[in-house]
C-alpha cells in the first residue's frame, strides 16, 4: 500500500516538473489580441504579429541575450535605423511602462508613400536579459481608426517574469507565456 502511495506522488511530481518545463516553451513576454485583430502563424522575425482586415500590424520582436545596452541607447539606434535607412521622421517620443510596471520608450515615426500618409510606432522595453520591441504600423488613416485597439494591445503587454516560481527559479526561462 506504501509503494502505490509514493508511486502516486512521483507521478503528480513528475507532471508537475513537466508542466513547469512547458512553461519554459513560449514566448518570453504576453500581450493580448483585441477583438478586430487576429494573431498570424509563421512569423519568422517576430515573437508575435497580428494583423486586421484592412492592414494594422502589432508585432514583437525580442532580441535574445541582449544586455549591453539601456532603453535610451536603444531608441537612439531605432530613431537612426528609421530615419537614416527607411526615410521615416520621428514625430513624438515619450516614456511609458508595460503593464508590469517596466519602464520603457515610445517613438512615433511618420513617412509618406505614394502620396499617403503612413504611422509606425515603437515601444522599446529591456528585461529578462532581452530587448523586447513592442511595434504597430500602417496607413494614417487606418491607424486612426483601429487606435483604441491598437492603444490597447500595447498597454496589455508584459516583459517581466511573474509566477509563483520566478522568485525561485529566475533564470532566462522564467515568465514565458504561450
Amino acid at each position: 500500500m506504501k509503494s502505490h502511495a509514493i508511486y502516486k506522488l512521483f507521478g503528480a511530481c513528475v507532471l508537475a516538473a513537466a508542466a513547469i518545463s512547458l512553461g519554459g516553451c513560449g514566448r518570453p513576454f504576453k500581450m493580448e489580441t483585441a477583438p478586430g485583430f487576429i494573431e498570424l502563424a509563421g512569423q519568422n522575425d517576430y515573437a508575435y504579429r497580428a494583423t486586421t482586415p484592412d492592414g494594422v500590424v502589432v508585432a514583437v520582436r525580442v532580441v535574445e541575450d541582449e544586455d549591453r545596452a539601456d532603453v535610451d541607447f536603444w531608441a537612439k539606434s531605432v530613431t537612426l535605423q528609421m530615419r537614416d535607412v527607411s526615410g521615416y521622421a520621428l514625430l513624438a517620443t515619450k516614456d511609458v511602462e508595460s503593464r508590469d510596471g517596466t519602464k520603457g520608450k515610445e517613438l512615433r515615426f511618420g513617412h509618406d508613400e505614394d502620396k499617403k500618409p503612413y504611422e509606425y510606432v515603437v515601444q522599446i522595453y529591456a528585461a529578462q536579459s532581452r530587448l523586447f520591441l513592442v511595434e504597430a504600423g500602417g496607413t494614417k488613416e487606418q491607424m486612426d481608426r483601429s487606435k483604441a485597439s491598437v492603444d490597447w494591445m500595447m498597454k496589455s503587454v508584459k516583459v517581466k517574469c511573474d509566477t509563483i516560481v520566478s522568485p525561485v527559479l529566475a533564470s532566462k526561462t522564467c515568465g514565458r507565456w504561450i
